[in-house]
């Protein structure tokens, strides 16, 4: 489980070194894709695949099963962490979230998301006044 708020900086080479504590459950790959709010999710190879089950389940005749799984699969790159737990993110990422050299990586469960830091600090803004009344929508059944 990736638990957290970590804020690693972005090299000129597009690499960003992992917070330490997820290393291991990214030791066997990785794949990075578009997330929603301009952010960037990192899977562990198992994930993705279990991720990417579910869509498969998904009827390909809904036109937005179709527009999601495009623009998902074909913006998503596989990668595995080098000796230093660097992972470097392509340009076509980077510009599509904005990053620049200050970076806000946040562990989501299952996954990692990487934010511009300015851009989740404006997210946390608009979300956290309203996060005590989530619990009925999203928590409670």
């Amino acid at each position: 489980m990736f638990l957290g708020t970590h804020t690693p900086k972005l090299d000129d080479k597009g690499r960003l070194i992992l917070p330490a504590k997820f290393r291991d459950l990214l030791a066997d790959g990785l794949v990075m894709t578009k997330g929603q709010e301009r952010c960037i999710i990192v899977w562990p190879q198992e994930q993705f695949g279990i991720h990417a089950e579910s869509l498969r389940q998904r009827s390909q005749n809904n036109e937005k099963v179709r527009a999601y799984t495009r623009v998902f699969f074909s913006s998503a790159f596989d990668d595995t962490a080098d000796r230093q737990g660097r992972i470097t993110i392509p340009a076509p990422l980077r510009q599509w979230a904005g990053l620049d050299r200050e970076l806000v990586v946040v562990g989501a469960d299952t996954r990692i998301e990487i934010w511009d830091s300015s851009a989740w600090d404006d997210y946390l803004s608009l979300q956290e006044p309203g996060f005590a009344s989530l619990d009925e929508d999203v928590v409670m059944p």
